[in-house]
């Protein structure tokens, strides 16, 4: 989270409250396991700025927040898969919002890519590529997804089954 920017936005007597909470939004994190096993990320660029993120937006009523994320992927960059239900992490950042700024905190959830569409809502208005985890925490601003991008090998790590680990298992 952006250092001492809630507090001041609390302080600020120009402030709406409305904009004193931070207002939530859910991303998917795509990746993709290459042939030697490595994982990538795909990022895409604002649609106004041009930076480097990952596709989020604001909750889509009738969806639970995963189904959200996923929904962004697809409309941002026609990325379909395997979204999970368990958050990967948080990370918080600022959004202009109608000349004001806006904190807000983003859920992200992993996203399994299986497929890219040709067609989607925001073909043409974004770039997108797929990039090693180190690049991909390179070119995003926002410094706590970048911290989060910079762990995705440990927390996106297939998961050791317990049978795996019994002495049976091991002879």
């Amino acid at each position: 989270m952006p250092s001492g920017l809630r507090e001041a936005m609390a302080d600020s007597p120009k402030s709406p409250k409305a904009w004193r909470k931070p207002r939530v939004q859910y991303a998917a994190l795509p990746f993709r396991r290459e042939g030697d096993g490595e994982v990538s990320l795909f990022l895409v660029t604002s649609r106004e700025t041009r930076r480097w993120i990952i596709p989020k937006g604001w909750p889509i009523r009738g969806l639970k927040p995963h189904d959200s994320a996923a929904r962004e992927a697809w409309e941002e960059a026609g990325l379909q898969g395997r979204v999970r239900k368990k958050r990967l992490g948080r990370y918080s950042y600022e959004k202009r919002v109608d000349q004001a700024l806006v904190l807000c905190d983003v859920d992200v959830f992993p996203l399994e890519v299986k497929r890219q569409t040709k067609r989607y809502p925001e073909k043409g208005q974004r770039e997108g590529r797929w990039v090693s985890p180190e690049e991909a925490a390179d070119l995003v601003h926002e410094p706590d997804l970048a911290d989060l991008i910079r762990r995705t090998r440990e927390l996106l790590a297939p998961k050791r089954s317990k049978k795996a680990e019994t002495p049976e298992a091991k002879a």
